[in-house]
């Protein structure tokens, strides 16, 4: 597994860790999944308040060490005592003593995010969480949280990021590959509409083929290849983990990644 630093904080997370959007369909099948990328070094869970799979996360977590954990809080809960019991709430579900990356899910304009930002670092002081993060956050709403904060720094920011989505290419990917804060890209496969288009997958197949690698493994590896960048598909099937995790294991070249750079 290749390791990224998170943020400027020097810890090292996997940059290939696992998802839990839509997990519930199938609890114990999701759960065996969870458990199957975790040996598979795949040590870095997202989960959100808001999915409702904090519960399943801390099923599969349960009895192993060091595995990074990141949840969110729900835009709506952005009040200070809000975020508050969130936390304690999260802390519950998940069975830890203390969450790594605890991040905003979306920006909330009705709640002031200083008000957010002071519980997030009184989360911090009371060591029930240890890094703070953000999600969906343009620019200029990532300048306004960072000055919100008194004593600490906003390691991540979780986005929406693929071969067909990539306007965070336009100013969001270069801001925080400058200040040093990761990219977690999210939903990396668009729900499988990647691969429902002939042309998106005929292209990835042919870049494949080169490396006896599947599209999946292709788009992964593309992502990962980023400075900023770690990413986290949806984990629910173990097959598809066990595809997922072989993704790192080459080296996309140079001409190749320029051609996805300039796909679509």
């Amino acid at each position: 597994m290749k390791f990224k630093e998170l943020g400027k904080t020097g810890e090292k997370i996997p940059a290939l860790g696992m998802g839990t959007w839509d997990f519930g369909v199938n609890p114990p099948r999701e759960i065996e999944s969870l458990k199957h990328g975790i040996k598979a070094g795949m040590k870095f869970i997202d989960t959100a308040e808001m999915y409702r799979t904090e519960g399943i996360v801390g099923h599969a977590i349960k009895g192993i060490d060091r595995v990074f954990i990141a949840t969110k809080v729900s835009p709506h809960h952005f009040r200070f005592q809000d975020v508050i019991d969130s936390c304690n709430s999260s802390l519950k579900k998940l069975g830890v003593k203390q969450i790594d990356l605890y991040q905003l899910h979306w920006p909330n304009p009705d709640i002031p995010i200083k008000e957010t930002m002071k519980a997030m670092e009184k989360l911090v002081d009371d060591g029930k969480i240890k890094y703070i993060g953000v999600s969906n956050f343009s620019v200029d709403q990532m300048k306004e949280a960072q000055e919100a904060l008194k004593e600490n720094e906003i390691v991540s920011n979780q986005v929406k990021y693929s071969p067909l989505s990539r306007q965070i290419e336009n100013d969001l990917l270069p801001f925080c590959d400058k200040q040093k804060i990761t990219i977690i890209a999210y939903s990396p496969f668009e729900k499988g509409r990647l691969f429902a288009d002939s042309k998106s997958i005929d292209f990835l197949r042919e870049i494949g083929m080169k490396y006896q690698k599947t599209p999946v493994q292709v788009v992964l590896n593309w992502l990962i290849s980023k400075k900023s960048v770690v990413a986290i598909p949806k984990a629910s099937q173990k097959d598809h983990v066990e595809e997922i995790s072989k993704s790192l294991d080459f080296l996309l070249k140079k001409e190749d990644m320029e051609k996805i750079n300039n796909f679509n």
